[in-house]
């Protein structure tokens, strides 16, 4: 379970485009916070494929990561551009698809490849085109279980979404807000959503609450960091900020982008409603 949002800088109170998620995983799992340095590129060893270089070094990027995987639940790179990325369950059984690339690894190709968001969202496309997706997005020492992604991809002057089934996949450009969960949310890509998935009891009070929030405009990042520590949507936990037995928040990320200077990027693991807030220095 993930929560993200975007508001562009038409609909913030200061102009910068505010981007963020909440990362929800099994309990006891430990995610890490580092810079990924620049690098040349000769082969990359993702969680289970090893990818080819490109010509020009990678970016510095912050990231947030589950130890065990390459790859990333969210991050942000030096030029600007921020990826998240969460599950969601089509009606395409992806327990029939061999290891590839997980959804956590396109997040990294794409902060790691990209100086905009539009060269991120090529980085992803391409690869899944290429490679494919597969492979578990849990610890490999437990149960295999793979899925399909939907990504969130900004930086200071455009944002994107995308929700992929497989191979198939689908962009939209952001006009002003957009937020994401565990469920389709791209109307042209409603058929491929899951009939059976409990989106009214499990999914739909999260989005409706990021959604609420994005409309209350102007948005600012205060506004962002109460929403990502908000309980109260259901009974039994399934929140914004989630605490149960099933999933918890790990790791949560703010980011401000503006189109000169470094991005400014909050940050912190675990719960983000009894946690502090760490301010990243570049």
């Amino acid at each position: 379970m993930c929560d993200l949002l975007v508001a562009r800088g038409t609909t913030t109170d200061d102009g910068r485009t505010l981007f963020a998620k909440n990362s929800d995983r099994p309990p006891g799992e430990l995610q890490v916070v580092e810079f990924s340095e620049p690098r040349l590129e000769g082969i990359t060893r993702a969680t289970y494929l090893d990818i080819p270089g490109h010509s020009a070094p990678t970016l510095r990027t912050f990231i947030s990561r589950p130890r065990w995987g390459w790859g990333a639940e969210h991050g942000v790179n030096i030029a600007g551009v921020a990826i998240g990325n969460a599950t969601i369950y089509t009606t395409l059984d992806p327990r029939d698809f061999p290891d590839a690339l997980t959804g956590m690894d396109l997040v990294r190709l794409g902060l790691e490849r990209g100086r905009t968001a539009e060269e991120s969202l090529s980085v992803i496309t391409s690869h899944i085109e290429r490679f494919g997706q597969g492979g578990s997005g849990h610890d490999p020492r437990g149960p295999r279980r793979p899925y399909w992604n939907s990504f969130l991809v900004a930086d200071a002057t455009s944002a994107w979404v995308v929700e992929t089934s497989g191979p198939t996949w689908m962009v939209h450009e952001v006009a002003d807000t957009w937020a994401l969960s565990n469920r389709v949310t791209l109307s042209e890509f409603e058929f491929h959503r899951h009939p059976r998935q409990p989106v009214e009891t499990l999914v739909d009070p999260r989005l409706e609450s990021s959604r609420a929030v994005l409309a209350r405009r102007p948005v600012s990042m205060l506004d962002v960091r109460e929403h990502l520590s908000s309980h109260g949507m259901t009974a039994d936990g399934w929140d914004v900020c989630m605490h149960n037995d099933v999933q918890v928040t790990a790791s949560s990320l703010i980011a401000a982008l503006n189109a000169h200077g470094e991005p400014e990027v909050h940050h912190l693991l675990g719960n983000p409603c009894g946690g502090n807030w760490v301010r990243l220095r570049w």
